[in-house]
């Protein structure tokens, strides 16, 4: 599969890094745009303040500009938490997508959308401060309304950011689960 996999609020980590290493060692190629120019943060409330500087509106019009070279080969769209809201946001766009991989975050999902069958995963932490319930739950049931075929995977007691090994939310075991979930994903869509 052809994968873009957008960094969260904390920016372009190693853990992102491993994680598209993990995607290309299971057969993909896996794009890593930079959004925020080479800054990272090591706290969720320190990349939100680099995602405020910058703007959401840039950075969105960022991740449109990384996936367009892509999108004709038809991409699977994932990302880290604000990279999650970047993949929902484009890939639902995009009609030539072949699935969503979202990881610890979700897109608004507009009304006129249609994704006929559009794979959808979703792995996320439970409770989760920045994905509370009801919004996951009327999430959910817009991503049915558009069409799309969801599976949602919740980890009780993980913390936001928790496949990143270097950063305090890291949870080994949900971790390792939500990758041999993620790349199982993967390998249904080639």
């Amino acid at each position: 599969m052809n994968i873009i996999l957008f960094h969260s609020a904390c920016g372009l980590r190693p853990a992102v890094r491993a994680a598209a290493d993990r995607m290309r060692a299971g057969g993909h190629t896996v794009h890593v745009p930079d959004l925020y120019d080479g800054r990272v943060a090591d706290s969720v409330e320190a990349g939100i303040a680099i995602r405020d500087e910058i703007g959401q509106d840039e950075l969105l019009r960022r991740a449109v500009v990384a996936a367009a070279p892509h999108s004709d080969s038809g991409l699977v769209y994932a990302g880290f938490s604000l990279g999650a809201y970047f993949a929902g946001s484009v890939g639902l766009a995009d009609v030539k997508a072949c699935g969503l991989l979202l990881l610890h975050g979700t897109s608004d999902v507009p009304e006129d959308v249609s994704v006929d069958h559009l794979p959808v995963q979703l792995h996320v932490a439970d409770p989760d401060l920045y994905e509370p319930d009801d919004w996951l739950n009327s999430w959910y049931l817009d991503m049915q309304r558009a069409g799309a075929d969801v599976e949602v995977y919740r980890y009780r007691g993980a913390g936001h950011l928790y496949t990143d090994p270097d950063l305090p939310d890291w949870d080994a075991e949900a971790a390792e689960r939500t990758w041999k979930l993620a790349l199982g994903f993967l390998d249904t869509l080639g």
